[in-house]
């Protein structure tokens, strides 16, 4: 049995406030030229189908467009998609039992009271049967109906509820079993500093969100979402993030972006080939004098670092960059200043948010700090859902 592994589209993305409709669009495109051709039978999207909780009327017809051309494209597959971080659970979870009996299965909520399991999706091919546990990102608070609390009343960690939502499950270990995830999961016994994280991403404060990758151990393939650089856990192939299929911001500028063709045979055999995608305008840094960058135009979305040493008091600087860059995200200036670069003023730019209250408030307690961490971790996350 074949099937492809994405995640991450982010429809209705804006880079800088430049508008990616036409590369979203163009990528999307690819993605439904390569299941024509490689004809999988089935498409999982795990998770963040939109950037915002509440997509644009564009962003909505975009992803209605890439749906329909995919079922047209593969008529007999099975498509796959859960919400993440970035979606609103609710919206993803409209026309569900509908939209399962023509083959789409749109999973938004995670089990929520003790008569509910995950969501489980069973095909079949000659080996028997493949089950797929379709699981959408989860919050503690979602799912402590099920999970309960801990001895002080208080929501279990994200850790704790995942592996306790996972157990209640009836996994027959002598099939094959996908997990299809959106969450931050490590590596078993790792750390969060291995993963290679993205400026688009919500980082919390402390990476509370985390999950030990264990919980991964007992299926046979783990179509993970949320980490926007393709990378694989516990140094195996079947437990894989497969990364953004189009770049969500500077940081990634230079990152191979792919789609994972995943090819399931007997039981303890999962075959994975990475397809690459090429985007219409790729991100890109540009470090170089003023001259040398304006001798190489692009239409790519660049960020550029000047590090001319002298002054450059050009009037029509901007304008000139702008005409060889119709696609300039940022203009930054390499300068060497003779300030004292260990005071905390001049580290600023490098701090995280909770660093940087840290340095401002001063001498907090391990009391505040928690507390300081709490607010910052439930801004970013009121942010998230709250963006239209």
């Amino acid at each position: 049995m074949k099937f492809f592994h994405l995640s991450d589209l982010h429809i209705g993305l804006k880079l800088f406030n430049h508008d990616l409709t036409a590369d979203q669009r163009y990528i999307l495109t690819q993605i439904v030229t390569k299941a024509r051709e490689h004809q999988p039978d089935a498409i999982v999207i795990a998770g963040d189908i939109y950037d915002k909780a509440i997509p644009s009327a564009e962003a909505v017809a975009l992803f209605d467009e890439f749906i329909t051309q995919m079922h047209q494209a593969v008529p007999d597959a099975e498509v796959m998609l859960i919400s993440g971080n970035h979606d609103s659970a609710q919206r993803v979870n409209v026309f569900r039992q509908l939209l399962a009996s023509h083959k789409i299965h749109l999973i938004g909520l995670p089990p929520q009271e003790e008569d509910d399991y995950i969501a489980q999706v069973t095909l079949n091919d000659e080996y028997g049967p493949v089950n797929f546990y379709l699981l959408p990102f989860v919050k503690p608070s979602m799912v402590k109906r099920i999970t309960g609390t801990d001895e002080k009343g208080n929501n279990l960690s994200y850790d704790a509820a995942l592996h306790a939502l996972v157990a209640r499950e009836t996994i027959d270990q002598t099939q094959r079993n996908i997990l299809v995830s959106h969450q931050f999961y490590l590596s078993t016994g790792g750390s969060a500093e291995e993963i290679a994280r993205s400026d688009s991403e919500i980082i919390t404060v402390g990476n509370i969100d985390s999950i030990n990758g264990d919980l991964l151990e007992q299926f046979d393939y783990a179509a993970l979402g949320h980490i926007h650089k393709p990378q694989k856990l516990n140094g195996k192939d079947c437990y894989r993030y497969c990364g953004t299929p189009l770049s969500c911001s500077v940081s990634e500028a230079g990152q191979e972006k792919t789609i994972i063709e995943v090819d399931i045979g007997p039981k303890g055999e999962a075959r994975t080939t990475p397809l690459l995608l090429h985007p219409l305008h790729a991100v890109r840094k540009i470090q170089d004098t003023l001259a040398n960058v304006l001798s190489s135009p692009s239409e790519d979305y660049v960020s550029i670092t000047l590090t001319d040493e002298d002054d450059l008091d050009i009037f029509d600087m901007q304008d000139r960059l702008n005409a060889a860059f119709p696609n300039l995200l940022e203009v930054r200036r390499s300068v060497r200043y003779s300030a004292n670069y260990d005071s905390p003023i001049a580290a600023q730019e490098q701090l995280s948010p909770f660093a940087l209250c840290q340095a401002f408030l001063n001498d907090l307690d391990a009391s505040e700090e928690a507390l300081l961490a709490e607010i910052i971790n439930k801004v970013q996350t009121n942010d998230t859902e709250a963006k239209s």
